[in-house]
């Protein structure tokens, strides 16, 4: 353990931080998986609405560094494509 009040202020911080991180990810993936759910049930509509919801965690969470901005980008592109083909479908 920290002797150094500095130190022990870091740690308590780490904890939260690693809680609150853990959560948003927790978050972030349920709303992907329910686009995919939606996606391999061939549920247009659902997918659509789904992607509408986590389409702006992916841009928050990747503004505020939990995920990197290319792996936001890689999901929304590649959930907007298969989306786009099952509505051609």
């Amino acid at each position: 353990m920290a002797n150094i009040k500095s130190a022990k202020k870091r740690a308590k911080q780490t904890v939260v931080r690693n809680q609150r991180n853990g959560s948003q990810r927790s978050m972030l993936r349920t709303a992907v998986k329910k686009v995919l759910k939606a996606l391999d049930a061939n549920d247009a509509a659902g997918a659509q609405e789904a992607f509408q919801a986590a389409q702006p965690l992916l841009d928050r969470f990747s503004a505020r560094g939990l995920i990197h901005r290319n792996k936001a980008a890689r999901h929304k592109s590649r959930l907007t494509a298969r989306i786009k083909a099952l509505q051609a479908a």
